[in-house]
């Protein structure tokens, strides 16, 4: 999966569609069709209800691109976070940067798509975008991680990385990797926060048919500039037309 995503969905349809009974943010992140990394984005975790061992899911904001535990700079953190918005299934286990939040701090990525641009191995042009999102007009459950990080002065910053895995079928003519989507019938079983059994988790990221329900459509070049924010830039185009950017 590229660097790039679509999130324009109300609140409450995240709450609705994730079942999210606990904490919720105070104010809405804004619209965005071209999130980048760093961005605010959203995501659902689970937590114990008023300390008890009941879980809640909830819905909170947190920046993209998950910060190494162990760095001790705020600057320095911030510039670690664009090279850790995407963990590999294959090894999120082994990595240090990724593997305490894969064993204990799980979430889900909603979304409504994102983009990923062709490679010079698939059946495209190099870097031509496409938006990909679901036939069924649902939004992506995205699997991640996250985790918390506090500076040496004392600010707590909370950072989560989307969890990709060897891409499919047409998928694969676009580019090597995908994200890994997580079906409802599994979100209990990965949001537990007391489930750390590796092989557990690694089965639960196993999918039958990991591209179920997923189209991938051609877009402008606009989505190259993170200026650029608004819902057209999700709109087909057809591939050797005249592009315009907005």
């Amino acid at each position: 999966m590229c660097g790039r995503y679509a999130q324009s969905a109300q609140m409450r349809e995240l709450i609705e569609q994730f079942e999210v009974t606990g904490v919720t943010p105070q104010e809405a992140l804004p619209q965005n069709w071209n999130i980048a990394p760093t961005n605010e984005i959203y995501i659902i975790r689970s937590s114990a209800f008023n300390g008890g061992s009941a879980l809640t899911r909830d819905l909170t904001t947190m920046s993209w691109g998950l910060i190494a535990p162990w760095l001790k700079d705020e600057n320095e953190a911030k510039i670690s976070q664009s090279r850790a918005i995407n963990a590999r299934s294959e090894s999120i286990h082994e990595k240090p940067t990724f593997r305490d939040a894969f064993r204990r701090t799980r979430a889900l990525i909603p979304a409504e798509g994102y983009y990923e641009w062709a490679t010079a191995l698939g059946a495209y042009s190099p870097k031509q975008p496409f938006f990909i999102s679901s036939d069924e007009g649902k939004q992506l459950s995205i699997a991640g991680i996250w985790s918390s990080w506090l500076s040496p002065e004392g600010k707590l910053i909370e950072s989560a990385s989307v969890i990709t895995r060897e891409a499919v079928g047409e998928l694969a003519t676009i580019h090597s990797r995908m994200p890994v989507m997580m079906p409802r019938d599994r979100w209990d079983a990965w949001l537990d926060p007391q489930e750390r059994e590796i092989a557990t988790l690694q089965n639960l990221m196993l999918l039958e048919k990991p591209d179920a329900h997923l189209v991938a459509r051609p877009v402008s070049n606009a989505v190259n500039s993170v200026a650029n924010k608004g819902e057209d830039l999700t709109r087909a185009i057809t591939l050797g037309e005249p592009e315009t950017l907005f």
